[in-house]
C-alpha cells in the first residue's frame, strides 16, 4: 500500500513495522517519524486507525482469557524465530490446533 507521494519514512517500512508502533516497542525517534507519516499519509493512517481498533476488539473480547502457558511458550517462540530472520517450518505454520481451540473458547 502507498499513496504514491514521496515521504521521508517510506510507505512500505511503516507497514511492516505498524505492530511494533501499536505496542510501543520501537524508540521514541521511530515513533515520531511514524506519527509524522501518519500526518502526511491517509492510507497508512486509515490501516494504522484499523488495526489499532482491531486490537481494542480483541483485547475487549479476549482480554480476561487465560492462556494456557504452553501455548504462549509456542508462539512465543515462532515470533523469536521470525524476528530473527528464520523461516517457520510449513508444518508449524498449519499445525495451530492450539490456537482455533482457544479462538473456539473465546466466541463461545
Amino acid at each position: 500500500m502507498s499513496c504514491g507521494e514521496p515521504h521521508e519514512t517510506d510507505c512500505s517500512e511503516v507497514l511492516d513495522h505498524l505492530y511494533e508502533f501499536l505496542d510501543h516497542e520501537m524508540p521514541d525517534s521511530d515513533c515520531t517519524k511514524f506519527e509524522v507519516h501518519f500526518e502526511e499519509c491517509s492510507p497508512c493512517l486509515e490501516k494504522y486507525g484499523l488495526e489499532q481498533a482491531v486490537k481494542k476488539l480483541v483485547k475487549r473480547c479476549c482480554g480476561s482469557d487465560d492462556v494456557p502457558t504452553d501455548l504462549r511458550a509456542k508462539v512465543m517462540g515462532r515470533i523469536d524465530l521470525i524476528r530473527s530472520g528464520h523461516l517457520v517450518p510449513e508444518q508449524d505454520v498449519t499445525d495451530m490446533t492450539d490456537v482455533t481451540d482457544v479462538t473456539a473458547t473465546a466466541q463461545e
